[in-house]
């Protein structure tokens, strides 16, 4: 009867001792590497490689952007400052900051929301995938502001609310009522 307490003691410590290992990463916020880092700089195309434009609604490009280099340019810019109008890592809007990103892979996408809501391929909401557009309506009936998904429920934006390029979820109840769509380049 001891004996098998003391296995079963043992084998609650050595668990609880195994899961405090593992859980580590998340609750000390570190990332593994290769993933990109902020301040690191941005990964883009070759030199002398033309950027690619994103196709308009029924044309197909011959290439996909990298949707995990995508989301890692994305992901590196978290805390960028929200700037109305800016363009680069110095402040961002939300469509200022999906061009750029897109951008630093050869991507060229229109400067304003709703005409980035026109480029490439309309995809359902349980369709999305990193890499993918998510549009909303906030400050304006239909396409007013844009975000890069990252997979799961989750997206990246320049958002002016909080000021700083952010994740949140599709799910929170503001997004989620303000979804309009989503589009992919191919």
């Amino acid at each position: 009867m001891q004996f098998r307490l003391i296995v079963r003691i043992v084998g609650v410590v050595a668990l609880a001792g195994l899961a405090s290992l593992t859980g580590a990463c998340a609750s000390t916020g570190a990332t593994p590497r290769p993933f990109p880092m902020p301040g690191a700089p941005a990964s883009a195309p070759p030199s002398g490689t033309p950027p690619r434009t994103a196709s308009a609604p029924g044309r197909g490009s011959s290439a996909k952007p990298d949707a995990y280099a995508i989301t890692g340019t994305a992901l590196s810019l978290r805390g960028t400052p929200y700037r109305n109008g800016g363009t680069d890592p110095s402040g961002f809007d939300c469509s200022g900051f999906t061009r750029y990103v897109f951008e630093q892979h050869g991507v060229t996408l229109p400067r304003a929301v709703v005409d980035q809501f026109k480029t490439g391929k309309a995809v359902r909401a349980d369709e999305l995938t990193s890499g993918d557009l998510i549009f909303f309506t906030t400050t304006a009936p239909g396409a007013s502001h844009v975000a890069i998904a990252l997979g799961g429920d989750e997206f990246i934006h320049a958002p002016s609310s909080t000021g700083v390029v952010r994740v949140e979820r599709l799910s929170a109840g503001y997004w989620s009522q303000r979804f309009i769509g989503a589009r992919r380049l191919n």
